[in-house]
């Protein structure tokens, strides 16, 4: 029994609809002898409003009599011997085999119905049908065949199609008349819903947006200085790679024929993302990066995916193309932007085609993807104002609580867009920040700041948790400060983000804007927030570059999620924002995890600040480690601790990041096949230490591939002579199918004691490192 039916046999699964506590049923599983449940991690959790799971039947006539037995049950027939089952029966609301209303979930039907209203029965309307993975090449174009008939026969033409058997993806892009389609949103079993060979239909994915406003002429274009060959590449928009801000810096790469379709005016999305990641925010001074950026357009005409291609094939082949074999366009590629995603596909549950692509990539090229949460741009009723002029009036606590009150009431409707649900990749949410001067910010008259005093996620960011209730967003960072405009008044408000813009955005370059022929304008949102995350981990891999010689001999998949490690690393929950999510949303009285699962809903594991990613300090000491570790074996990290901290009673604290990539397979038992942790180490109350109350539990960290554990204290430590701590990384035993392949992990840990001068040196010391940068 599992909750993603990738890979699996539709034929024969049953579908149970749960009533209820999600964990509440996973127990009674448990109690049903022969009855497995693979992972129950990732069954969902008990806010999902309809969970289901699917069980996978050994064939047609233990299917057919587990259907039996539940008819039976609900006629209070059960016989001796069958009782275990009460408990698993109590709490479901239906129990099926697979059928019409699998393969078109609810809110396909809605975005289906969307699309189609209005228009004429006779018009056309794309849609994707994903279709049951076979293994057998034989069996697989048999089962295209029969769907390709039953398209045409109903009107349709197949657009186009692939098969990537590295993630079992199967799937045809077909343009189907609206009066089918209505079939199909209806889910009658004579339509394309009721085909066997049919695993999912949605609607063509549609590319997330980002505006730009408020445009000027460009102002200082950084001196030219040599540039190095890429080792990151965005996938996004067509850029104008002759503006000033970018010339010189943008290795195009246009594997897809885009950018002749795509009007210069239009090409507004990977030009502000190649900006903000060669240049950052540009109200922000800073360095540009020492290499050219790999740039190919997946976006064509208007920022949108090509029409005639499936997405999930586009970003294959374009990450191949990059890497892979002689003719490589990029060979030294180890870090990829994705600031877009599928609008139509948030996450519920199973994983997207789109993520589990990035997994497997991710692996199999040492690749670290960052990927964008997505901006949720629905209205929001704030309960609290029953006026716009009481909630521009109120002062910022009140706005705070209120906004945060009327996003939990909503937050189970504001999920990641896929592929952000990733496992191996990093998920990056918009923090309220930006470099907008005071006077600039006067300007937004009418619009409301919602937290004027704190630093929290965005209105718009979307929220987690991941797949397997993973943490995500991983971390946020700065996506402009997002103000509110009110859209209607009923008994109370309803309020929607503003555009970016002058008083409250990121200021990137532009297209042409009327007279202005090289403008710069303000951008936001997760997009730009993933663009500087790739920024950061660019910096890192340069100063990791510059400090040690042989940093740049790693395999990729060593530096790969090491940069992973370290970026994530400095992530914390800023205190006064977590203190008011745990008031205003809770839940009221809940266990200490519950109430921590909405913190990082909101804000993963943290905030992270981009210079305090990469610079060194006197007062700290941050150490790094690389390596594989087979199955069921540890490895042991021995951190020399500096005799300066000894004997001081002031603020001080130890932090540990594991990062890794998983092998992923759908189809296996576990999708996240590898678990690593860091073992509690023993010294902690030597060190006068504990664990941090700001920030996610164990249990809650130890779910993706990351984990994070900071223990703080302020009492005085003692500190022998060469001291050390040591750090265990285990590999927890495969769940299912042991994986035989070693695992590349990344490991940063972090001692730090604020304003104690000389930790740094001392480490270094111990260590005979000579530092080849200035702390």
């Amino acid at each position: 029994m599992r909750a993603d039916p990738a890979a699996l046999a539709p034929e024969r699964l049953l579908v149970f609809e749960v009533r209820g506590s999600v964990s509440n049923f996973a127990a009674a599983v448990q109690r049903v002898p022969g009855l497995e449940l693979v992972d129950e991690e990732e069954i969902g959790s008990d806010d999902d409003k309809a969970p289901v799971a699917y069980l996978m039947m050994p064939d047609a006539r233990a299917l057919a009599e587990l259907v039996s037995l539940w008819r039976r049950w609900n006629d209070g027939r059960l016989d001796r011997g069958e009782t275990p089952w009460r408990g698993v029966f109590e709490l479901l609301r239906d129990l099926r085999p697979w059928g019409p209303q699998d393969r078109v979930q609810p809110l396909d039907a809605n975005f289906l119905a969307e699309e189609i209203e209005g228009r004429a029965d006779d018009e056309l309307v794309p849609l994707e049908i994903e279709l049951i993975f076979r293994a057998n090449d034989r069996q697989a174009e048999a089962q295209e065949q029969e769907v390709r008939a039953a398209v045409i026969a109903r009107g349709g033409a197949i657009v186009f199609r692939a098969r990537l058997s590295d993630i079992a993806y199967h799937a045809l892009l077909a343009d189907m008349p609206v009066r089918a389609v209505r079939e199909i949103i209806a889910r009658r079993a004579g339509s394309i819903a009721g085909l066997d060979p049919v695993m999912h239909i949605r609607p063509q994915s549609l590319a997330t947006s980002i505006e730009v406003d408020d445009a000027s002429e460009v102002g200082a274009v950084p001196p030219q200085v040599e540039l190095r060959e890429p080792i990151l590449a965005l996938l996004d928009g067509v850029p104008i790679a002759a503006h000033p801000l970018l010339a010189r810096h943008v290795v195009l790469d246009d594997q897809f024929g885009l950018e002749p379709e795509a009007p210069v005016d239009q090409r507004v999305h990977g030009t502000a993302m190649a900006s903000l990641i060669i240049h950052g925010d540009r109200n922000n001074p800073a360095p540009v990066l020492p290499r050219r950026v790999h740039v190919v357009p997946v976006m064509g005409a208007g920022d949108e995916f090509p029409r005639r291609r499936l997405i999930i094939d586009v970003i294959y082949l374009a990450v191949l193309a990059m890497r892979e074999g002689q003719d490589a366009t990029a060979p030294g590629v180890l870090i990829v932007n994705l600031s877009l995603g599928n609008s139509r596909r948030p996450f519920h549950l199973g994983l997207s085609p789109w993520a589990r692509l990035l997994d497997r990539l991710a692996y199999r090229f040492g690749i670290l993807f960052l990927v964008s949460a997505g901006n949720v741009r629905d209205l929001i009723g704030i309960p609290a104002f029953p006026t716009h002029m009481a909630f521009e009036d109120a002062d910022g606590a009140a706005r705070t609580d209120g906004t945060l009150a009327a996003l939990g009431n909503v937050m189970a409707d504001r999920r990641l867009f896929s592929p952000s649900e990733t496992i191996n990749g990093v998920t990056v949410g918009a923090s309220n920040d930006d470099w907008v001067s005071d006077a600039d910010r006067r300007l937004a008259r009418g619009n409301v700041d919602p937290f004027p005093e704190l630093r929290l996620a965005n209105p718009s960011s979307a929220l987690g948790p991941g797949f397997a209730q993973a943490v995500k967003p991983d971390i946020l960072m700065p996506g402009g400060r997002e103000h509110l405009r009110l859209a209607r008044t009923d008994d109370h408000i309803f309020v929607q983000p503003m555009r970016p813009a002058r008083p409250a955005g990121l200021k990137v370059a532009a297209p042409r804007t009327g007279a202005i022929e090289n403008a710069e304008a303000y951008t936001g949102g997760t997009s730009g927030a993933t663009a500087l995350a790739s920024r950061t981990c660019h910096r890192i891999h340069d100063a990791l570059e510059a400090a040690y010689p042989g940093f740049a001999a790693l395999p990729h998949i060593q530096r790969a999620v090491l940069l992973k490690a370290l970026l994530v690393h400095p992530a914390r929950w800023p205190e006064q924002a977590a203190d008011r999510i745990k008031a205003m949303i809770g839940p009221p009285g809940g266990h200490h995890t519950h109430i921590k699962d909405n913190v990082r809903r909101f804000l993963g594991f943290g905030y992270v600040d981009a210079d305090d990613a990469v610079a060194c300090a006197d007062d700290r000491a941050t150490f790094w480690a690389v390596g594989e570790l087979p199955p069921e074996r540890i490895v042991t990290v021995r951190v020399p601790i500096p005799a300066l901290m000894g004997g001081q009673a002031r603020p001080h604290s130890l932090a540990a990041t594991l990062a890794w990539f998983t092998p992923v397979s759908p189809g296996r038992k576990s999708y996240r096949s590898v678990r690593l942790k860091l073992l509690d180490p023993d010294d902690l109350a030597t060190l006068s230490v504990a664990p941090r109350k700001l920030q996610p539990d164990a249990n809650q960290t130890n779910r993706g591939t990351i984990f994070m554990r900071c223990w703080e204290g302020d009492r005085a430590p003692a500190i022998g002579a060469d001291m050390t701590i040591d750090l265990i990384v285990q590999r927890d035993p495969d769940p299912g199918a042991p994986i035989d392949e070693s695992v590349p992990f990344g490991l940063a840990v972090t001692l730090a004691m604020p304003g104690m001068i000389g930790i740094y040196e001392q480490v270094a010391q111990r260590l005979g490192i000579a530092p080849r940068q200035a702390i």
